[in-house]
């Protein structure tokens, strides 16, 4: 059934959907955005936009006691909490060291080698030009301002990992940091079910240099990269970067104020712009990608055109009926996919940059003008030829991305991640003859006195 393409003004209102799932009885709930929104109040949207990245104070708190248990007991601390919650290894090993590493690579089959080579230089290639320069002003005469690119000394990438190995974001965590000029770098990543971390995630650490891998997952890894293990002879690290679930995030949030971090990631998400002559099956392939991550993760088709809606709607039950991850697309679409049917394209665009995806698609008319209006986005496909799978593995892009509506603040991992600038400031004597006054008056203005006198104490001294 065909409803007008716009709601009432005043409310967006949310059905059901026409169309269902049927392999799986999941249904996408639709939301109608009224004429006038968001001057027009909308309530159903409010979730949507305000659903944040950061655990709920239950996963923090749980985060909070591993952490301490872990700068309490180090090492052994690590291993009881891997044995606990899984990602450790069955002897109990936590670190691969360079040389296993190394061997792991040269035992790669030539069409992975080949793969990871492939990733690895697209990454490369748009990473060089993110190269932060030291720059230098003269702020007055005599008055020189030098900001200074300094990369970190070392780092700790953390890579999912468990169920499925994701050597596709070990690459896009350690290639910028290897630009950047980072000098150690560590990757923690859980072991599988079994015991045992995939060869193809050991082979893409050792082609690309990496000093270890610690085997642990979840809050007990991140907080194992931030104090360190001396005992095991793991150095605490700098910063720690890379996605994980929601106890990576947390403990990455409590750990902030002993470490740096990139940002806390929530579950990864996705959002398709698309109204005809998109094609329905297209879309609904793109939704799928983004459910395929996780069941929590969110899936949401943005569109002008209710008719297209449905059709996008019914194209997702022949594609969920024959996935490999079935159970977990059809949760994550009852649970958190979802409908935006806007009054018009301006109205769908301000509800996208209201969001923030961390994935955008964008299949309408005139794409380039679309994303020319988007401010708020992690990452953005344009046209019909470009599936979000691309960017995961093979542009160049970065995939980690922020999550939870921070791409309204905050940008993909990238090489000024992995650095930091020194403000290095040379005076003359001129110049801070210049500055004087200026000093003075503000230092008297605050109180403080002692700042005045250090300047003035240098002209009494020397005249």
């Amino acid at each position: 059934m065909t409803a007008p393409s716009s709601a009432t003004a005043g409310s967006a209102t949310a059905s059901r959907s026409s169309a269902t799932i049927a392999a799986n009885g999941a249904e996408l709930r639709r939301l109608r955005l009224p004429v006038g929104w968001p001057a027009v109040p909308a309530p159903d949207v409010e979730p949507l936009i305000r659903r944040g990245a950061v655990p709920d104070p239950a996963i923090r708190a749980q985060a909070a006691a591993t952490i301490a248990a872990v700068r309490a007991g180090g090492a052994e601390a690590v291993r009881e909490a891997n044995g606990r919650v899984g990602g450790g290894r069955l002897d109990g090993r936590l670190v691969i060291d360079r040389p296993v590493l190394a061997a792991a690579a040269d035992a790669l089959a030539p069409a992975k080698s080949a793969a990871l080579d492939a990733a690895i230089a697209a990454v490369r290639r748009f990473a060089e030009v993110q190269r932060p320069v030291s720059r230098e002003v003269e702020t007055v005469p005599g008055v020189r301002v030098e900001r200074r690119w300094e990369p970190l000394d070392s780092v700790g990438a953390y890579v999912p990992g468990g169920t499925a190995p994701y050597p596709s974001t070990l690459v896009m965590t350690v290639v910028p940091a290897r630009v950047a000029g980072v000098r150690r770098i560590v990757v923690a990543t859980p072991a599988d079910p079994t015991g045992e971390v995939h060869p193809v995630l050991l082979g893409a650490a050792g082609r690309l240099g990496v000093d270890a891998v610690l085997v642990a997952g979840g809050a007990q890894a991140v907080a194992a990269l931030a104090v360190g293990l001396p005992e095991i002879g793991l150095a605490p690290v700098d910063r720690i970067v890379g996605p994980g679930n929601p106890w990576v995030a947390a403990a990455k949030l409590e750990l902030a104020g002993d470490v740096g971090i990139d940002l806390p990631a929530g579950p990864s998400e996705g959002m398709v712009l698309a109204e005809p002559p998109a094609d329905p099956v297209i879309a609904a392939a793109d939704l799928l990608t983004q459910a395929e991550h996780g069941v929590d993760s969110p899936a949401i088709l943005v569109t002008t055109d209710e008719a297209f809606a449905d059709r996008v709607e019914a194209a997702l039950a022949p594609q969920l009926a024959g996935a490999a991850r079935r159970d977990i697309l059809a949760t994550a679409l009852e649970g958190h996919g979802a409908i935006v049917v806007a009054p018009d394209r301006s109205t769908a665009i301000a509800f996208v940059n209201a969001y923030a995806p961390e994935h955008l698609s964008i299949d309408v008319p005139d794409p380039e003008a679309a994303a020319a209006e988007i401010r708020n986005a992690g990452s953005v496909f344009v046209g019909p030829w470009a599936p979000e799978s691309a960017g995961d593995y093979a542009t160049g892009a970065n995939h980690v991305l922020p999550t939870g509506g921070l791409a309204r603040a905050c940008g993909a991992l990238s090489v000024e991640t992995f650095g930091r600038f020194i403000q290095v400031q040379r005076i003359r004597r001129e110049g801070l003859l210049a500055l004087r006054p200026t000093i003075r008056a503000l230092a008297e203005a605050e109180g403080l006195l002692a700042h005045r006198d250090a300047v003035e104490r240098r002209f009494e001294a020397r005249s």
